[in-house]
């Protein structure tokens, strides 16, 4: 399980993210680099890092189902996860 703060963080991150979609916008479309350097460095979405809903581990993430690949085998084999079997052969 990861720190709850990584997991606040990254929830704040995301908020700024969608508060200045438009205005970094406007401003890289009139080209007003100097007005994008004034935003605040987690309103760009580069620094955002995919986590796991569940555990909030941010490596093995698979991206369809929002989780980690340890939480998604877990939740696989509990059958909680409609379509999804182990395989065999």
């Amino acid at each position: 399980m990861a720190k709850t703060s990584w997991m606040a963080r990254e929830r704040k991150r995301r908020r700024m993210v969608v508060k200045y979609a438009a205005k970094r916008a406007a401003l890289k479309e009139a080209g007003d680099y100097e007005g994008l350097q004034k935003l605040p460095r987690n309103a760009s979405p580069v620094r955002l890092r995919n986590r796991c809903a569940m555990s909030g581990r941010s490596r093995g993430y698979i991206r369809r189902f929002g989780i980690s690949r340890i939480v998604f085998r877990d939740m696989a084999l509990a059958g909680k996860i409609p379509g999804v079997r182990k395989a065999s052969w």
